[in-house]
C-alpha cells in the first residue's frame, strides 16, 4: 500500500507499532496511525483497522484519535533560508547555514541538494568553473535534481557533477547521453525491486527532462520519460498484486459461497479451469494441483477443484472407455498410457501371461465409470499380451500335446519362448518325429543350444516379455531399465554386468557365454557355421575358410562380425559353448589349387558330398546325446536357424537316428591304410557342438598326427615359410589320460590300452557312455560289441525339407 497499489481495502491489520525513521527505532505517533488505517474504506464506504496477533491492543484514547482524526499540533517546524546570496561558493554556503531566529522554528538537516553542493564545491574542476553568479546559480539549480534513486550521497553528487559540466561547456546536455541514460530503464521485465529501481531513475530523468532550457527539445523528452514512467509503473502494480493479491482466491472463495454450480472447462493438454481461472492439470484420471498456490490459495483452489472433479473425471472415464486400442501405449516401466497420460499400471497376477491392471485415478472416480474404465484398461492389456505373444498362448493351449510334449511345451512358456536345451536334455530325446513337427508348427525351434521361438524374438514382443519377466520376479525399476535399453538396442552380444543375471538376459533373449551375452538366434546361426567347417575333411571338398584338419576350424571375420565382437571376448563365447582353443606353429597356407574331378569314382574312393549331406551322415542319434553334466552345456545338435528351410532340414538331420559310423582318426590316407583303425560311434566325432570335459585335454591321434606331419613338412622344405602361430579352436574330447609309452611310427598298430574308467551298464545289454572311446579288444571291429538291439529305424518327418535330402543321400549311395 506505501508502494502506491491502489486497491479496495476494507481493513487494516496493523503487524507492529513500532519503525525505523531513519534515525531510530520509535514507536508510530497517533497522526502515523491515522495515515495508515486511513487506508480502509473508500468513499461511501467505511473501512475498519485492527491489530495482528503479535501486536498489543490499541488504548481507547488512540483508537478515538484515529476514528475522529484528533492529533495533536506540531510543537516545532524544521526551516532553511531561502534567501541565498550567489555573490560566491562561501555566501552562497553562509546563507544556507543560517539559523532561524523566531521561536518554534529549527535549522532543517542538510538535505540533498546540500550534500550534493558540498561534494560539487571540492572538486577543484568544478570550482574552476564558477565565474560568474551565472555559473553559481545553475550549478545550485543542478543540486536541487532530487535524489529519487537513494543509492549513496556519493552517487547522487557524481550525476549532478556530471549534469552541471555538460550545461557549463555546453548550454544544453547532449540528447545522445541523456537518451542513453533513459534508455537504461526502458524495461518492464523483472521483480518488484528491479521495477522501482528503475521507476526511482526515470523520475530523476522525467524531473530534468522538465527544465525549460537544460535540453534542445525538451517537449519530446518530457512526453518520452511520461511514457515510459507510465510504463514502468504499470508493470509495477501488476507485480504487486500478483503477490500481494490473489484474485483467483477471492473468486473462488465467493463463487463457493454463492452457488454450487462452477462452472469447469478442461482444455486439450489437460488444465483445468474453474470459473475461467486455472486451478491445476488433469493427467488422465488424476487431478495435479496448481502447484504455484500458496497455502491459502491451495486451499481455495482444492475446495473449487473437489466440486468439479467428480463430474469431470466421470466424463473423461466414459471417454477413456470408448477410445479405440490406438489411443493406449505401455511404456518401459509397465505404465498404460491414454493420449499420453498415465492411466494404469501392469501388476502381478496368477495367469504369468495375462498380468492384472491397476487404474492410476483420483478418489473422486468411483462406481460405474471407474469399473468401465477399468475393464476397458484390462480388455486391452489381454489383447496387446494376446496379439505380440501369441505364440505362447499358442503352446499353452494346443491340443494334441501330452505327456513329454506337454512339458516341454510348459517349460517353454514359463521360460517366456526360451529353453535352455540342456534344461530338458532327456525330455528332448524322447520326442519322436511326428510330436517334434506339432512343435514345429506351434513356432518351436529346436536348436543347438536353445529351444526356443523365433518370432518372440522381435523388439516388441520381447519388451513385453521383459516386463512380464520383472512383474513376476519383482525386478528392480533401475535393473528393468537396463534390459529393456538392451533389447531396445538390437545388438547381438553385449558385455555382461555383474548386477544383471543368467535369467535377465534370458528375459530379453540374450545368452550369456563367458563374458558376453549373445542373442539366441545369433548363436545359432554361429553354429550353423561352425558346423560344416568341423565336418569336413581333407580330400572330400576344398577346404572351405576357417575349417582346419582334425575336427578343428579356426575363427572367422563372419564369426566376429555375427557376433559382434572378438579376440577375448569371442574367445569367452567359444569356450563357454564347449570349445577349446590350441596354438600350433605351421607355414602360411598356400593356394590351394582346385582339385581335379574324376568322371566316375570307384568303390573304394569316397564319395564326395556336400558339408550337409557328409554332416547329416554322421550326426549321432539325438536320443545318445548326453547333458553337458553339471558345468557344460548339452553337446547341441545342428539346428538352423535362418533361413527357417534350412533349419528345418538340420534340425531333421539330428533327428534322424543314424547307426554309429566308423572314422578313421588319420590325417592322411597313407596312415589310414597302414594303421589299425578304430571304430569310433558317430556321436564322438561328429556333433557340431562339443561334449563336456576339462579344458586340458588330449588331443585327438589324428590331430596329433597332422599337426606334427604339417611341422615337419614345413621343416624339410628349404623353401618354407616363417613358422606362425594360429589359435584353432576343437570341441571337448573324451577325458583321456596321456598316452604312455613310446610314440607309434607311420604304420604302426596302436598297442591295446584299458579304458580309463568302467562305467556301470544301463539300459539292456548296453552301456551308456558319456564321452571317451570304446573299449579296445580282438577282431575286425576292434572291440567294439555287438548291440543285440535291432537298428531303429528313422522315422523322417514328411513335412520337413530334410525328407528330399535323405532321398538324395540314398540315391548316390545307390549310384556309388
Amino acid at each position: 500500500i506505501g508502494m502506491g497499489l491502489n486497491l479496495e481495502v476494507n481493513h487494516v491489520a496493523f503487524a507492529s507499532d513500532r519503525k525505523f525513521d531513519g534515525f531510530q527505532h520509535r514507536r508510530l505517533t497517533p497522526a502515523e496511525f491515522g495515515q495508515i488505517a486511513g487506508r480502509a474504506g473508500r468513499y461511501l464506504t467505511d473501512g475498519t483497522f485492527g491489530v495482528t496477533g503479535r501486536t498489543p491492543p490499541f488504548d481507547q484514547d488512540l483508537v478515538e484519535r484515529i476514528e475522529s482524526h484528533d492529533f495533536e499540533p506540531l510543537q516545532v517546524l524544521q526551516w532553511r533560508n531561502s534567501d541565498l546570496d550567489f555573490t560566491s561558493p562561501e555566501d552562497l554556503v553562509a546563507a544556507l547555514e543560517e539559523t532561524p531566529r523566531q521561536p518554534g522554528l529549527t535549522r532543517a538537516p542538510h538535505g540533498a541538494d546540500r550534500l550534493a553542493l558540498d561534494a560539487a564545491l571540492r572538486d577543484a574542476e568544478i570550482k574552476a568553473r564558477l565565474k560568474s553568479r551565472e555559473d553559481l546559480e545553475r550549478l545550485w539549480s543542478v543540486c536541487s535534481v532530487p535524489d529519487y534513486r537513494k543509492i549513496a550521497p556519493a552517487n547522487h553528487a557524481e550525476l549532478v557533477i556530471s549534469i552541471y559540466k555538460h550545461l557549463s561547456d555546453d548550454g544544453t546536455i547532449p540528447e545522445e547521453w541523456f537518451g542513453a541514460q533513459v534508455g537504461f530503464s526502458d524495461r518492464v521485465d523483472g521483480d518488484i525491486d528491479t521495477l522501482s529501481n528503475r521507476i526511482a531513475h526515470i523520475r530523476t530523468w522525467t524531473f530534468v527532462a522538465n527544465r525549460p532550457d537544460w535540453l534542445k527539445d525538451p517537449e519530446y523528452w518530457r512526453e518520452t520519460t511520461r511514457a515510459l514512467e507510465d510504463r514502468l509503473s504499470d508493470a509495477l502494480h501488476e507485480r504487486l498484486t500478483q503477490r500481494f493479491v490473489d484474485r483467483r482466491t477471492s473468486v473462488l472463495m465467493r463463487r463457493l459461497q454463492e452457488t454450487e454450480h462452477l462452472e469447469a472447462r478442461v482444455e486439450p493438454s489437460g488444465e483445468l479451469h474453474v470459473e475461467d481461472h486455472f486451478v491445476g492439470t488433469l493427467e488422465g484420471l488424476s487431478f495435479r494441483p496448481d502447484g504455484e498456490a500458496g497455502s491459502e490459495q491451495a486451499k481455495a483452489v482444492r475446495s473449487a477443484a473437489q466440486r468439479v472433479l467428480a463430474k469431470t473425471l466421470a466424463e473423461r472415464a466414459e471417454a477413456l472407455a470408448a477410445a479405440p486400442d490406438t489411443a493406449f501405449r505401455l511404456d518401459q516401466s509397465g505404465v498404460i498410457a491414454w493420449n499420453s497420460a498415465p492411466v494404469g499400471r501392469l501388476e502381478r497376477s496368477d495367469d504369468m501371461l495375462l498380468p492384472r491392471v491397476q487404474i492410476i485415478a483420483d478418489d473422486q472416480l468411483s462406481g460405474q465409470p471407474l469399473d468401465k474404465a477399468l475393464a476397458r484398461l484390462q480388455a486391452w492389456s489381454d489383447t496387446q499380451a494376446r496379439t505380440l505373444i501369441k505364440p505362447l498362448f499358442d503352446l499353452r493351449e494346443a491340443d494334441g500335446l501330452e505327456g513329454i510334449a506337454r512339458g516341454i511345451a510348459f517349460q517353454i512358456v514359463e521360460g517366456f519362448g526360451i529353453l535352455p536345451r540342456q534344461d530338458a536334455a532327456d525330455d528332448l530325446k524322447a520326442l519322436d518325429q511326428p510330436v517334434r513337427a506339432k512343435l514345429r508348427q506351434l513356432g518351436v525351434r529346436f536348436g543347438a543350444y536353445n529351444v526356443f521361438v523365433p518370432a518372440l524374438l522381435k523388439p516388441a514382443p520381447r519388451t513385453l516379455l521383459a516386463q512380464l519377466f520383472a512383474i513376476t520376479s519383482g525386478t528392480q525399476p533401475d535393473l528393468l531399465s537396463d534390459i529393456l535399453a538392451l533389447s531396445a538396442s538390437g545388438r547381438t552380444s553385449v558385455p555382461v554386468k555383474p548386477d544383471l543375471t543368467e535369467a535377465h538376459y534370458r528375459s530379453v533373449g540374450y545368452r550369456v557365454c563367458g563374458q558376453m551375452a549373445v542373442r539366441v538366434d545369433i548363436l545359432e546361426r554361429l553354429a550353423d557355421i561352425i558346423r560344416p567347417l568341423i565336418a569336413w575333411r581333407d580330400g572330400t571338398t576344398p577346404r572351405p575358410d576357417g575349417a582346419e584338419p582334425g575336427n578343428a576350424f579356426s575363427g572367422t571375420v563372419e564369426m566376429t562380425s555375427l557376433v559382434g565382437c572378438a579376440g577375448d571376448d569371442f574367445a569367452s563365447i567359444l569356450k563357454a559353448l564347449g570349445y577349446r582353443s590350441e596354438t600350433v606353429k605351421r607355414a602360411p597356407a598356400a593356394p590351394q589349387e582346385e582339385p581335379a574331378v574324376e568322371p566316375e569314382s570307384t568303390a573304394s574312393e569316397p564319395t564326395a558330398v556336400s558339408p550337409e549331406a557328409e554332416a547329416a551322415e554322421t550326426v549321432a542319434d539325438p536320443s545318445e546325446v548326453e547333458p553337458a553334466g553339471a558345468a557344460a552345456d548339452v553337446a547341441p545338435a545342428p539346428v538352423e536357424v535362418d533361413p527357417p528351410v534350412a533349419a528345418e532340414a538340420t534340425e531333421a538331420a539330428v533327428e534322424i537316428a543314424s547307426p554309429p559310423v566308423e572314422i578313421a582318426l588319420s590325417a592322411t590316407p597313407e596312415v589310414a591304410a597302414g594303421t589299425a583303425t578304430e571304430p569310433v560311434p558317430a556321436e564322438a566325432v561328429s556333433e557340431t557342438s562339443p561334449s563336456p570335459s576339462d579344458e586340458n585335454v588330449e588331443m585327438t591321434d589324428a590331430a596329433v598326427v597332422e599337426v606334427a606331419e604339417a611341422t615337419e613338412n614345413a621343416a624339410a622344405d628349404p623353401e618354407a615359410a616363417e613358422l606362425v602361430e594360429v589359435v584353432i579352436w576343437r570341441p571337448r574330447g573324451p577325458d583321456r589320460r596321456p598316452q604312455r609309452g613310446p610314440r607309434r611310427e607311420q604304420g604302426e598298430a596302436r598297442p591295446d590300452r584299458k579304458p580309463n574308467r568302467q562305467r556301470p551298464a544301463e539300459g539292456k545289454g548296453r552301456g551308456k557312455r558319456r564321452g571317451g572311446k570304446p573299449e579296445h579288444g580282438p577282431g575286425p571291429q576292434g572291440g567294439r560289441k555287438p548291440d543285440p538291439r535291432p537298428p531303429r529305424e528313422p522315422v523322417i518327418d514328411p513335412d520337413s525339407p530334410f525328407a528330399a535330402l535323405a532321398a538324395l543321400k540314398e540315391k548316390m549311395r545307390g549310384d556309388s
